[in-house]
């Protein structure tokens, strides 16, 4: 059975930090590109950031660049996002996904929330 389980939001203060983890099982994780994703209310989901499957890659939003850092440990199968000098305007659930181009496949998680408030 394919899972993706993001964990490690919650409620911070701006300016703080928060790591997101996104624990993958029922695949081969090492094949798959990550995605973080986010939607806040009444917005469209967008993508946050993206690491290449080996881990050698990675691509930022402009909105994040410089504070967010997403990393990955394919022996443990595990994703991560770093999210540093968090602000308000990041308040979301994030999503994680996994995506492999060769057979199209597109798996994603149930999402965790990020609120950030004083």
């Amino acid at each position: 059975q394919v899972r993706l389980v993001e964990s490690g939001g919650g409620l911070v203060q701006p300016g703080g930090s928060l790591r997101l983890s996104c624990a993958a099982s029922g695949f081969t994780f090492s094949s798959y590109v990550m995605n973080w994703y986010r939607q806040a209310p009444g917005k469209e989901r967008e993508l946050v950031a993206t690491i290449t499957s080996t881990g050698g890659g990675t691509n930022y939003a402009s909105s994040v660049k410089g504070r967010f850092t997403i990393s990955r440990d394919n022996i443990k199968k595990t994703g991560y996002l770093q999210m540093n000098s968090l602000k308000p305007e990041d308040t979301a659930v994030y999503y994680c996904n996994a995506f492999r181009a060769l057979n199209g496949l597109d798996y994603w998680g149930t999402g965790t929330l990020v609120t950030v408030s004083s």
